[in-house]
């Protein structure tokens, strides 16, 4: 099996190693390099427990090889703030949005990338977007609480409030959960 060197920034620090060609990214993390936060989930891009950034995308990490993320950004989950939770992670812990934790890193990248590209999606949007992100403990209504919330509160960073000042709260729709 032939071998590659390959260069990846991940969370911020500058990784070299060599792995073989069938090298997936999530095992390169997870075994070569000692990052827990994406999980191996299904191996086959089904559950989203192993999604994290690559330059600014969110992707399963089971199903890009190793090889292909030569010279790119990598953040996982645990590297999405520095000293503390970010506004996303902060949300999740609020809104009980997790339990095991197991689909929160590919939960929390997935969110991230659907609040760049909709900083106000519906729950609809929200549901849309979490799709292949698979949770068997929350039941998927908290998880799409957490992410209204988080959309909140990055508006709220952003200074986006209605005329009067204030930013406008969406009733929960539970009868969508």
């Amino acid at each position: 099996m032939s071998t590659h060197d390959i260069s990846l920034t991940v969370d911020g620090t500058t990784e070299a190693l060599t792995v073989e060609s069938r090298t997936l990214l999530v095992h390169a993390l997870r075994d070569e390099l000692g990052y827990t936060a994406p999980n191996v989930g299904c191996e086959s891009g089904k559950c989203g427990a192993c999604t994290v950034e690559m330059d600014g995308d969110a992707v399963k990490s089971c199903t890009v090889l190793a090889v292909q993320a030569d010279g790119s950004e990598v953040t996982t989950a645990a590297g999405l703030a520095e000293g503390g939770l970010d506004p996303v992670q902060r949300a999740f812990h609020d809104e009980h949005g997790l339990q095991c934790g197991y689909c929160t890193p590919g939960m929390l990248a997935t969110t991230h990338q659907l609040l760049d590209e909709n900083p106000d999606p519906s729950r609809a949007e929200i549901r849309r977007a979490l799709k292949g992100n698979v949770c068997r403990c929350t039941g998927y209504g908290n998880v799409v609480d957490a992410v209204e919330t988080a959309a909140e509160r990055l508006a709220d960073e952003r200074g986006e409030s209605n005329e009067s000042g204030e930013r406008t709260e969406r009733p929960r729709a539970e009868a969508e959960d």
